[in-house]
């Protein structure tokens, strides 16, 4: 059948791939499926409940929820319906909550447990819009979304449903996503059947599964990536298969052994960390086996470039340490898509090496969000890049280095704000992205930086901090790291550490500490973290290298602020939070928070703390 709408993957469902597991979820220790049939009918009651309650075309819901197979039953329900689904993440703050309610015009809210019920409940109540509020969870004194059904179920009026289905066109907003962005209040990027639907055409040849696969899925569903690969695999009548949590990702995997799930870098980062981690608990042989496996992968290049030698080396390696790798993650991954931030090449090049493909892409929420992808063989696949632009859409480099694009995934514009809206899509239908790359061979687009987030130091020397930010990101000591050094002589960074594996190091050096506020002040801990930023250094332009550091004493979460919702740090929140450690980097305080005259980190009277 010709899909057209997001529903109309239901629909195709149903026609095409009927199964008992389209859905499932492990609760309470088992997992739980929903059949095609079931599927449709939960959403239709959706749509029945939603139509006998009030709702039209155009209306607004806001869900809050992990995710789950009856995001879909609401997802769906919805679209049927014409109204809008709204999706929030679920760990931001009161103040952002409070904006997106009164700022989406809904009506409804639904939230999936007691927690994020207890939360919203007070907001809810300053607006009055809002005027049904339900839960998916039971929750005591809550309104429960079974109501919803059972209203569905008693008011079924199917010719009726069907009518409104027919007049949904494909240009009509589907959903509004508030990006959370690294700075200022979060924008409603509103999205369309076609939006979604074209970016599902455009990838759907290039992602490697059939109907009998089966998908993992973790990332939230409010996440534009995750969201779109959900339409997607279904698209191809593949299964979704709902972690029980991001703790329990290695355990699902190895309970489902699906063909693939998508991931952002931070996750991909843990997995090698783990990986690596029980590596070094290996001894004699058994460990020198596994680091020189890791090391041949760092060397991996596409298309047996290495030689026969190389491959001959890698068979070995595969029997011996590979196909365990492969065994930890389920046994049967046909693919990983990465996106939402910037994935290092060497971590692209040891797992494809493990025969775990990795397809880093690359788009934004306004883009709904595929630009552009790596596929599976070369040469549409090389490491460093996001791969080709997919079939649909355009892109051009501007003069200063921007990427522009137009397509038919292209939102319909920021809610209730044409100002912004026109501020990024030009008068030729050209959206500006705000990052800088360059086109290689074959249309593959290669990302270098963000245009805002480019700085130049007094020297005159422009820097890219993401490139640099990502090289120290390599180091096992390095959770996450902020390169600043705009308007200054030198560049410098706040570097919040790995601190299981900092632990882990003091433990066997016998570095006693009462806390991390304690550690992160202990000389030999900072020598140690002076020794891994020398090293990086060496591999950077005299301009890029970090002349001085300050650590954290606790990890940048979304939940303490310094991180966004998808994992990007939120560089003027850190750069407010630690103004004393960004001061005394250039000597603007001493180590009490004096402020002080500048200090040159290659003077004599320098002093590294």
């Amino acid at each position: 059948m010709n899909v057209l709408r997001t529903f109309d993957i239901l629909a195709q469902l149903v026609e095409k791939y009927p199964k008992e597991d389209a859905l499932a979820i492990k609760r309470n220790g088992k997992w739980e499926k929903f059949s095609t049939v079931e599927y449709k009918n939960l959403s239709d009651q959706v749509s029945f409940g939603l139509m006998a309650s009030g709702f039209t075309k155009g209306d607004k819901i806001i869900t809050i929820s992990n995710n789950r197979p009856e995001w879909n039953f609401l997802d769906m329900g919805m679209s049927q319906i014409g109204v809008v689904h709204v999706p929030v993440y679920p760990n931001i703050g009161d103040e952002e909550y409070l904006h997106i309610l009164t700022h989406s015009d809904a009506k409804m809210v639904i939230v999936s447990s007691k927690v994020f019920y207890e939360n919203l409940k007070p907001l809810v109540k300053k607006v009055a819009a809002i005027k049904h509020f339900y839960t998916i969870d039971q929750v005591a004194g809550a309104s429960n979304w079974e109501e919803l059904l059972k209203l569905g179920a008693g008011n079924q009026v199917p010719d009726k449903l069907e009518e409104i289905k027919k007049s949904i066109d494909q240009d009509d907003l589907m959903s509004i996503i508030y990006t959370s962005g690294t700075t200022g209040r979060s924008k409603g990027v509103m999205l369309s059947h076609r939006n979604f639907i074209t970016n599902v055409h455009g990838t759907t040849n290039i992602l490697p599964v059939n109907d009998t696969a089966r998908f993992l899925s973790f990332l939230p569903l409010c996440h534009v990536l995750e969201r779109m690969v959900n339409y997607l695999v279904q698209n191809k009548g593949a299964s979704v298969y709902y972690a029980e949590s991001i703790d329990t990702i290695g355990d699902n995997l190895r309970e489902i052994n699906p063909q693939g799930f998508t991931a952002v870098p931070r996750v991909i980062e843990k997995l090698y960390d783990k990986l690596i981690l029980k590596g070094k608990e290996l001894t004699g042989v058994k460990r020198a086996l596994f680091f020189w496996a890791v090391d041949l992968g760092l060397k991996y290049e596409l298309n047996k470039a290495n030689g026969w030698a190389y491959e001959l080396q890698r068979s070995i390696a595969d029997k011996l340490i590979y196909s365990k790798w492969r065994a930890a993650l389920g046994g049967n991954l046909q693919v990983v898509i990465s996106g939402g931030a910037a994935l290092q090449e060497r971590l692209a090049r040891v797992f494809n090496c493990a025969g775990i493909p990795i397809m880093e892409g690359y788009g934004l929420t306004e883009t709904s969000p595929v630009i552009s992808v790596n596929q599976k063989n070369y040469p549409f696949m090389q490491f460093g890049t996001v791969g080709p632009v997919i079939d649909n859409v355009q892109v051009k480099i501007a003069e200063d280095g921007e990427i522009l694009m137009k397509g038919p995934n292209l939102m319909l514009g920021y809610y209730k704000d044409k100002a912004m809206t026109d501020e990024v899509i030009d008068k030729d239908g050209w959206f500006h992205t705000g990052d800088i790359g360059v086109l290689l061979d074959h249309n593959i687009l290669k990302i270098t930086d963000r245009k805002k987030e480019i700085f130049k130091l007094s020297t005159g020397k422009y820097v890219a901090p993401q490139v640099v930010e990502n090289r120290f990101k390599e180091s096992s000591f390095i959770e996450q790291i902020m390169v600043v050094g705009e308007n200054e002589k030198y560049a410098a960074a706040i570097i919040c550490p790995t601190f299981h594996f900092l632990h882990a190091w003091c433990n066997r050096y016998g570095i006693k500490f009462r806390d991390n506020k304690d550690l992160i002040q202990k000389p030999k801990v900072i020598a140690r973290f002076q020794q891994e930023v020398d090293k990086i250094n060496l591999s950077l332009g005299n301009h890029q290298q970090i002349k001085k550091f300050e650590l954290t004493c606790s990890d940048w979460t979304p939940e303490s602020g310094e991180l966004s919702p998808t994992l990007k740090v939120k560089r003027n929140f850190i750069k407010e939070k630690y103004k004393i450690k960004f001061d005394r980097l250039y000597g603007y305080t001493d180590e009490s928070g004096h402020v002080g005259l500048p200090v040159d980190p290659e003077s004599d009277s320098d002093d590294k703390d």
